[in-house]
């Protein structure tokens, strides 16, 4: 039992941490739309919006965090006042519901940082998505729950008022540090609910000097830890999901003074275009206690249909990161020995692996870059470079270069190494070169993750001056120096240097924060 009065909710029925089975029983009976799949995992909708409105993301300047956030396009701020009313819309839409469900769980398996975190919703598959990606509590830790740090009120079937200052349009995901208080309206996209909690994470974290951070991590049987960063399409789960390593978590962590811990008790994966034999993990952890969202699927038969993106590219599955096989509980390691930055290079100029020294480690991570290819978006005919600080701009709350300079200090005492892979286009850009031969960047991944790299031979690259890795055991010397690839070295030079102009154009946003030696660490077309 629960009592939600002290948030002015009364009337409802209240479900708190229900079982799996239960709120499946209520998503089927009350959700419009889900339904099972032929394997048991929970098949559900989320209506018009089906992926996150970054754009719609406000946080409350307050005099407790004012100082230290980032404002601008990714923090856009909302008055007291304004979240005030998007709170009590939410709260006057949860009390018309017939039943409310709520979770309580833990952010951070390290219980020196862990945050203590309450879901209230209305829909059971909004529910059922919490119950996998917070950390779940014992029965024991959950009697001794008391009051959470934090409230996500999601009211998503109810759209936010635009002629509320600051608000704008009929979606608002609203922040407020003060109360603790996190407010959805106009959107009933589950992955709002993770990320808000994240967010919560990158403000918090810093702030005692530890650093959070999207990627994902494993463990080798050394206890060795491997970081993987890398925004959509660069194969940062594929690569980070290796049967034989143990998976700490695939995307959200935190490095504090001792080691690596995830912030998440589950796993949120794409499922577009899904197949056994490409991602066996992931394809086997959807069963019963899985959330599908957004899938087409045979009425008949239930099964899915991962090649159909008539609903959205964006198609998605939740689960408990117990559904992994070799998945390590507690969901912690030690410091990590390699940070390991993942791009899709399209224009074929990056080459395949790079050894990066700590200020070119700042420089890259600040730039988080990769590049979109014919085919991933309408419009789109040639490669496009795609930038985003710390790969996750979205989710930042202090300046890029706080979190910057926490991976780099945090480098240094620990002497991990840093990598920059391209898992993009060689001998030739998008249109006239190939992908980089993917069993070619396994063997990559798994030189580094052996310490096969650290004394291997490297040239300076001539535009971004990266240590480039010359040999590799398993991979064809040929193809490590991209120029060499390119039959027309012009159009090699050509491409390299505006590629390096569209790195400095894009950093020039962060120049002004960031030290002498991280500029020095540029790119450079002399």
């Amino acid at each position: 039992m629960i009592d939600l009065k002290q948030y002015g909710i009364d009337g409802p029925k209240v479900l708190r941490n229900p079982s799996v089975a239960r709120l499946t029983e209520e998503a089927i009976l009350h959700d419009q739309g889900a339904a099972l799949s032929s394997t048991g995992a929970l098949m559900s909708y989320s209506g018009e919006k089906t992926g996150r409105s970054p754009k719609d993301k406000r946080i409350v300047r307050e005099p407790k965090s004012a100082d230290n956030v980032w404002w601008g396009s990714v923090n856009m701020e909302l008055s007291p006042q304004s979240f005030a009313t998007n709170r009590e819309m939410a709260i006057e839409y949860i009390n018309e519901s017939e039943r409310v469900f709520v979770i309580d769980g833990f952010a951070g398996w390290d219980p020196n940082y862990r945050l203590h975190v309450r879901i209230v919703c209305t829909r059971a598959y909004h529910a059922l998505f919490m119950h996998n990606m917070l950390i779940r509590p014992s029965a024991e830790e959950l009697e001794e729950f008391g009051e959470p740090d934090y409230v996500v009120f999601n009211a998503g079937g109810r759209s936010a008022d635009p002629q509320v200052e600051g608000v704008g349009s009929e979606t608002c995901v609203s922040l407020d540090f003060a109360s603790g208080h996190f407010v959805i309206l106009g959107t009933d996209y589950a992955g709002e609910m993770k990320k808000g909690i994240f967010t919560v994470m990158h403000y918090l974290m810093p702030e005692q000097d530890v650093l959070s951070m999207h990627c994902s991590a494993n463990e080798g049987p050394e206890g060795d830890v491997s970081l993987f960063f890398g925004l959509s399409g660069t194969g940062k789960t594929t690569l980070s999901t290796d049967p034989n390593r143990l998976l700490i978590g695939d995307d959200e962590h935190c490095w504090s003074d001792d080691g690596i811990f995830n912030i998440e008790g589950g796993c949120y994966a794409k499922t577009i275009d899904l197949s056994r034999d490409d991602e066996p993990i992931i394809y086997d952890a959807i069963r019963f206690g899985a959330v599908l969202e957004n899938v087409v699927y045979d009425e008949q038969t239930r099964n899915v249909d991962y090649e159909d993106d008539s609903i959205t590219q964006n198609t998605r599955t939740s689960y408990p990161i117990e559904f992994v096989p070799g998945a390590k509980i507690p969901c912690m390691g030690g410091h990590p020995e390699n940070i390991i930055f993942l791009t899709c290079d399209a224009y074929g100029v990056l080459p395949p692996v790079s050894r990066l020294s700590p200020e070119q480690a700042m420089y890259h991570f600040i730039n988080g870059y990769t590049a979109k290819v014919a085919g991933t978006e309408m419009g789109v005919d040639e490669p496009q470079a795609t930038f985003s600080a710390c790969f996750g701009a979205a989710f930042l709350v202090h300046h890029p270069m706080r979190y910057a300079e926490l991976l780099a200090q945090k480098m240094r005492e620990h002497g991990a190494r840093a990598w920059l892979v391209n898992t993009g286009w060689t001998g030739g850009a998008f249109g006239t070169g190939h992908r980089i031969n993917l069993p070619h960047t396994r063997a990559i991944i798994d030189a580094i993750n052996q310490g096969e790299l650290v004394d291997a031979p490297t040239e300076e690259d001539p535009y971004f001056g990266t240590g480039t890795v010359t040999s590799c055991p398993h991979v064809p010397d040929e193809v490590l120096v991209p120029r060499n690839t390119w039959e027309d070295k012009e159009a090699f030079d050509k491409t390299a240097r505006k590629l390096v102009g569209l790195f400095n154009d894009n950093f020039a946003k962060y120049a002004d924060e960031a030290p002498k030696e991280v500029l020095e660490a540029a790119p450079s077309v002399d």
